[in-house]
């Protein structure tokens, strides 16, 4: 998760792209390995950045983080209006569909008015595939369908839609095409490296679920990193952030 997070970090140039300032209280739902919160947490020292996850992340001796554990599906423990700006990142394997509309819902809840929610997802697959590459993601998918997941990148697709939505105002979404393979520099090789470990852990569920032996997938995800460079494939992410209408964004 953290070769993600500083690979899209150098995609993008950025921790996020809503334009916030100076945010006194900012919530990171779904926050993995809790990287993003502690560079959010030196990039405003001010501020007291939220951690929101199932689990807790890496430990850290950052001031003004804080840990809370939940389950965004179950609804966000906090107040209404708490936090200046509320992120999320990538969730789409975690959120099932017909769940996506009233998490987004919530995101706004919590977020003051005049505050910002940017949303970040990948589509469901690389492009272009090879062989291997489209039989791993395949059995992914058919694993996310069985758990009412997403897999043909209708939220992704949607994440402005959603904003739109749940009253957001000034929306904006913005495309990214990110390497995936040694091919594209750092950023690819960390790509590269995210999805080996996501399939690798994988592996031993399709062995169970689908009778996929052990041998198949450890060639199927070798296979895979060598069509990364042949192709030179890509993961295309796509952000989108709004403003909650009341105080601060021009509105009474």
């Amino acid at each position: 998760m953290d070769l993600q997070h500083y690979a899209l970090h150098e995609a993008i140039g950025a921790n996020y792209l809503a334009p916030v300032e100076a945010p006194a209280r900012i919530l990171d739902v779904g926050q993995g390995s809790g990287q993003w919160a502690f560079d959010l947490c030196v990039e405003f020292p001010k501020a007291v950045v939220v951690g929101f996850d199932l689990v807790s992340g890496k430990p850290t001796q950052l001031g003004g983080y804080r840990f809370v554990r939940g389950n965004l599906l179950e609804g966000l423990p906090f107040v209404d209006g708490r936090f200046d700006f509320v992120h999320q990142r990538l969730l789409t394997s975690g959120v099932p569909l017909k769940s996506w509309l009233a998490a987004v819902e919530d995101l706004v809840r919590v977020t003051q008015p005049g505050g910002w929610v940017e949303l970040a997802e990948v589509g469901p697959g690389v492009e272009p595939m090879g062989p291997a590459t489209t039989r791993l993601f395949e059995l992914g998918w058919r694993l996310g369908r069985l758990n009412g997941l997403d897999m043909t990148g209708i939220v992704w697709r949607s994440l402005d839609g959603y904003l739109v939505r749940t009253g957001l105002t000034g929306v904006e979404k913005r495309t990214f095409e990110v390497p995936i393979g040694e091919w594209g520099d750092s950023v690819g090789s960390f790509m590269a490296s995210d999805l080996r470990a996501l399939f690798t852990r994988l592996s031993p569920v399709f062995q169970a679920r689908f009778d996929v032996p052990a041998q198949e997938c450890a060639e199927l995800i070798a296979a895979m990193l060598q069509e990364f460079e042949q192709h030179q494939s890509a993961g295309i992410f796509n952000y989108a952030f709004g403003r909650k209408p009341g105080r601060g964004a021009g509105e009474s």
